[in-house]
This record gives structure tokens, sequence and C-alpha cells, in this order.
């Protein structure tokens, strides 16, 4: 089925989109213009789709008037607008997810920096780490602003979770570096921070997302975790190669979305020369 919602409109101020209308007013956009977006997954999902669209948005309206901007620039531009302007309770992960690609580590500064380090990785190592990745969506489609509002307003007596989490992703860091890395432990980790995530606000994680998660471990999953902030969207699963066919029976109510990596973040494909 194809389903899209359109908008014609005499000025960018009554555009209903918000992320559209906002950033056609950041890059000052206001002659005749057609904006087309096709999606690949349901939004509210937990995977990003809001803060891609905005980073591939500002990136094609960039091309519109004849400009190349830099991976951070759209990052930063998309965050602007997603959180300065629009008041989403977010952070800058997605936005910086999108417009770089490939594996990083992100450090977020008290300030607002962020500062990205690409991860240089043993040759087979990225392309084997996703052979062990199985991605499911649970069906549930949900509004993230309730569980990161309630999860902000527990940071300050949830900090050792916090910190702990943080620690997960510099063993993750080690772990792929190393030319000898074990994908069960990445599992480990990852279900070490998943325990931790799940207390950080009561609408993370809900009955039926916790069976789904205890049947795939039962199943042989090294470990995994919801994606984005909660509540529904897809579970993802580090499985060891012999036991992914007993996880997808596990699992055999839920649609399972076959992944890979993007090394290159958001493209223009087609240059516009205005």
């Amino acid at each position: 089925m194809n389903y899209s919602k359109s908008e014609q409109v005499n000025s960018v101020d009554q555009i209903e989109n918000d992320i559209a209308r906002e950033c056609l007013r950041l890059l000052e956009i206001d002659e005749p213009i057609y904006i087309s977006v096709v999606g690949d997954l349901p939004a509210s999902t937990g995977l990003g789709g809001s803060s891609s669209f905005a980073v591939g948005l500002l990136n094609a309206l960039h091309a519109f008037r004849g400009e190349r901007a830099s991976a951070s620039q759209l990052a930063e531009e998309a965050s602007y607008v997603e959180i300065d302007l629009l008041k989403q309770p977010i952070g800058k992960q997605d936005q910086y997810a999108a417009a770089f690609g490939g594996l990083n580590l992100f450090c977020f500064k008290p300030g607002g920096d962020v500062t990205v380090e690409p991860q240089r990785l043993p040759n087979g190592t990225l392309s084997h780490l996703f052979d062990h990745i199985l991605l499911f969506w649970t069906g549930h489609q949900r509004d993230s602003s309730s569980v990161l509002t309630e999860q902000q307003a527990n940071v300050s007596h949830k900090m050792d979770e916090l910190l702990r989490m943080r620690s997960h992703a510099y063993e993750l860091k080690a772990l792929m570096c190393d030319r000898h890395y074990d994908v069960r432990q990445f599992g480990r980790i990852l279900h070490g921070s998943w325990e931790l995530k799940r207390q950080l606000a009561s609408t993370i994680t809900t009955s039926e997302i916790d069976t789904w998660y205890q049947l795939a471990m039962e199943a042989g999953a090294e470990g995994g975790k919801l994606c984005g902030a909660g509540g529904g969207g897809f579970l993802l699963f580090i499985v060891q190669l012999e036991c992914q066919e007993r996880v997808r029976r596990a699992l055999r109510e839920l649609v399972e979305v076959r992944i890979g990596p993007e090394v290159h973040g958001s493209q223009v494909l087609f240059p516009f020369v205005h």
C-alpha cells in the first residue's frame, strides 16, 4: 500500500509538517519548490527517522541553493531545528548518525559540542557484526516525547546507571578494534546496557516487549535492546549464526527487517544546478 499526505500551500508558514517548515525557514527558501519524501520504515519507531529526514532535507536544500554542507553542519542544523526550534526532548545522536554514517564514537560535551571519532576496524569486522544482528518490528509505534520527558526528569537520580551505560560504549569501542573480537561479548555488553536502560523510565519497556526479549534470549540470542527511546519500535539482537533460525521461530509473530551497514551518511545523489 502506498499512502501519503500532500500539502499544497502558498507560503512556508502554512506548512503543517514541522520539520519541513522549519528547515525551509532556516535556509530562507521561499520560492516555489516541490518536496517529495519516501521512507522505508514507519515513523516513531526508534530508528531516527525524523532526524534522518531533517538531515536529508537540509542537505537537499543546501544543494538547491548551490551549496555543499559538511556532515557536522548538517547535524548541527538538524539538531537546531528539532531541539531549539521545535522543542523536542531529544539528543543529537540521531542527527549525527544520519549525517556522518559509518561506525562512530560520539562524545557529547556539556557545552553542546560534539566530537566524532570514526572507528577504524580490522577488515571484515563490521560485516561480521552485521551478519550477527537480527532486527524485529514489534508493530508498536509510540510518541517518544513522553518517554524522554520522564527520562530527563529522572537524570539526577539515575546518574549511576547512565555512567555505566557510557562505560559500555567504551567497552564496545575497545572490543570492536580488537582483531580477535568476540561477538558473544558484544551481545553481553548490549544486554547489560538494556538492563540499565529499562530502569531509566517506567515507559521504556512493556510486559509484551519483555516477553519477546526473553523468548529471544531463551532461543540463543547473546543480548539485545529496544531501539530508540522505548515503548515500542524495533527489537535488535546479537545472535550467533547457528541460533538465528531458533530466534526467528521464537519471534515468528514479529516482522524481521534485514539491515546492513551504511558508511557514507547523508548524500545528494543528483545535484541540482539552480
